[in-house]
């Protein structure tokens, strides 16, 4: 009688393996074979980390392997098993690998197919059109849209990360991982300590330099050294954790009236105000979005105040970006001054730090929360409801929304909610946050994630004129490489842009994004459909960009981007796609590192080895 022999891999990470009962049934296209307990006396089978084998006997060949279902159930209590995959040898010592990578609850059966990546043109018989029409049935009723606050993107449908799908929750390791840097992070901050800090007045410097006593590195020292300096304040415009606000000033807004004998003492080139502008040498920063937003209002004994200011840059002749004027308003008169470096030395200062204040909040709020953690999210959601697991693009970027939805929802639960950090600790705290994301939504588009349309659109493009702007020129080069990378991936798959434009699921998922994820908001301008593969590759790449190298460069860095551990892919071209962008990446980085080499101030928040996979990992 025909025998087949079948490999189980228990996945690797905390409670992965299980003592419950594992059946299996195999699904040829000649037959399919008994449910069989996969059972070996006197052994502990899927043990943690485990890989066993089993045989299948059957009595006739079952043909070509098409699925394979596995199912749990109880032996004593429910005991939650994940499995990464099986491997299934055919009488005839062909091997077919079905990748798997879910977590089986309670008694839950998953149906697998084999690890090819098809699009729904490739499958031929009907039982493999019937999973793939069932999978997305079953995903559409798990993984729903909500509208967590008005007039912002939409999330999960899940008030706590407990109430998520099994799948997508953080691994036992990464849950205790989020709350000791959770943790870390409030110890470093000194929050407990300091606290009353940040709900009253402070005293002097030194407060600011004791909430830094326990974050000790090169780069905080010489940055605690010289944080009050001009260059410093220019500097963190361009390699910042916030380089997203300089932009090219082509003619000064009347709400900010400089003039030139207001800065002629800080002009070098013998230029009046109005030629340095036109020989592009003036640059702004604007946060009008601060305009109106409600201070934090949640402790009745502190009154907490916001900034909307406006930042005039001079890049001088030593290619340095210097702080010219600053407007603590949008609306200029007798009661919101100009400040100049001219100024008494601590009005001066006390402006760069009110400017800063608003960078702060900017950045938290929407270069990090909004652009990376928010936008992410509705990537994911809508892959899992609108991409099979078969399907190359879900396999693509799987690894890219990672625990992304997890986070965000631990988010919603401990940090951005009534009550949360944000309440305690941030100045935009009590609904000022929600305000400033609602409009910021006016500017977030599609083309602002594509990373050189976003550099083009602020005029800081040249490294000619504005020179040193790390943040631009290391995350070129990441775009680039992965953009690279993803045409390889996409042209494997498709071999026209007639596929592209046939393919349901894709168009599906693109418009899931439009219409439900940005509520079809007509100033985002997402794509509700993609017509060629050139379109289909930068949409892709935007997804892997904002999840990975932008969220590493405005966030961290820790984790390698390019590293798929989990291996959803298992062609040939695919893998040497990925080998080939594994290479291109350790180019960049080498440049990197030789570019930082003996810098008091190296750059490296786009570093590919710095890069993590994904806005949680």
């Amino acid at each position: 009688m025909p025998s087949y022999t079948v490999t189980v891999a228990t996945g690797s990470q905390w409670f992965a393996g299980t003592d419950d009962y594992i059946y299996i049934t195999l699904v040829g296209t000649e037959g399919c074979s008994e449910r069989t307990l996969l059972d070996k006396p006197l052994y502990n089978d899927f043990e943690r980390g485990a890989v066993d084998s089993y045989d299948v006997t059957v009595g006739e060949n079952l043909g070509e392997m098409e699925l394979v279902k596995i199912e749990k159930q109880k032996y004593w209590v429910h005991d939650d098993w994940y499995c990464k995959y099986i491997t299934v040898k055919t009488p005839s010592g062909d091997y077919v690998e079905f990748p798997c990578f879910h977590w089986l609850v309670d008694d839950k059966e998953v149906v697998l197919r084999d690890g090819k990546a098809l699009l729904p043109k490739d499958d031929k018989t009907r039982l493999v059109k019937q999973h793939r029409h069932k999978e997305l049935e079953s995903r559409r009723k798990t993984y729903r849209w909500r509208e967590w606050q008005p007039g912002i993107p939409m999330s999960i449908d899940a008030n706590t990360h407990k109430e998520l799908p099994r799948d997508i929750q953080f691994d036992s390791e990464k849950g205790v991982d989020f709350i000791l840097n959770y943790s870390k992070a409030i110890e470093n901050l000194c929050v407990n300590q300091f606290m009353h800090m940040f709900q009253s007045s402070w005293n002097d410097f030194a407060d600011f330099e004791r909430i830094f006593v326990r974050i000790k590195n090169t780069i905080s020292e010489y940055v605690m050294q010289h944080w009050k300096e001009d260059f410093m304040f220019g500097y963190q415009y361009l390699n910042g954790c916030n380089p997203v606000m300089i932009q090219k000033c082509t003619k000064l807004p009347e709400k900010f009236p400089v003039t030139h004998d207001m800065v002629a003492d800080c002009l070098e080139r013998e230029m009046t105000l109005e030629e340095e502008i036109e020989a592009g040498n003036i640059y702004i920063a604007d946060y009008e979005l601060m305009e109106d937003i409600s201070p934090n209002s949640t402790d009745p004994c502190t009154l907490q105040y916001l900034a909307a200011p406006i930042c005039l840059l001079y890049n001088n002749s030593q290619s340095k970006i210097l702080p010219l004027a600053i407007q603590l308003g949008q609306t200029p008169g007798k009661e919101n001054p100009i400040f100049l470096p001219s100024d008494d030395q601590y009005d001066w200062m006390l402006a760069k730090i009110w400017v800063r204040s608003s960078d702060f909040h900017i950045h938290q709020t929407v270069t990090h929360l909004l652009r990376t953690h928010l936008v992410s999210e509705v990537f994911g959601v809508a892959m899992f409801r609108q991409l099979p697991a078969v399907h190359p693009a879900y396999k693509l970027l799987l690894p890219h929304i990672r625990f992304t939805i997890a986070i965000n929802t631990k988010a919603r639960e401990q940090l951005i909610c009534e009550f949360g950090i944000f309440d305690k600790a941030n100045g935009t705290g009590g609904g000022g946050h929600v305000e400033m994301i609602q409009k910021a939504m006016r500017s977030l588009t599609f083309r602002s994630l594509c990373f050189p349309d976003a550099i083009k659109a602020r005029g800081v493009d040249s490294p000619e004129d504005l020179p040193y702007y790390y943040y631009r020129d290391d995350g070129n080069r990441v775009w680039d490489v992965t953009k690279s990378f993803v045409w390889d991936v996409v042209c494997i798959y498709y071999d026209s842009d007639d596929t592209v434009q046939k393919d349901e699921e894709i168009q599906a998922f693109v418009k899931d994004v439009s219409s439900f994820g940005m509520q079809d908001l007509d100033c985002c301008g997402f794509p509700k459909s993609l017509k060629t593969r050139e379109e289909l590759t930068e949409y892709l790449t935007v997804i892997i960009f904002t999840a990975s190298a932008h969220h590493a460069a405005v966030n961290f860095g820790q984790l390698f981007l390019g590293m798929y551990p989990d291996e959803h892919f298992i062609e040939k071209p695919v893998k040497e796609a990925m080998e080939l962008f594994r290479k291109r990446l350790a180019e960049v980085s080498s440049v990197i590192k030789v570019r930082n080499e003996g810098k008091k101030l190296p750059y490296y928040y786009f570093s590919p080895d710095r890069i993590p996979n994904s806005v949680a990992v």
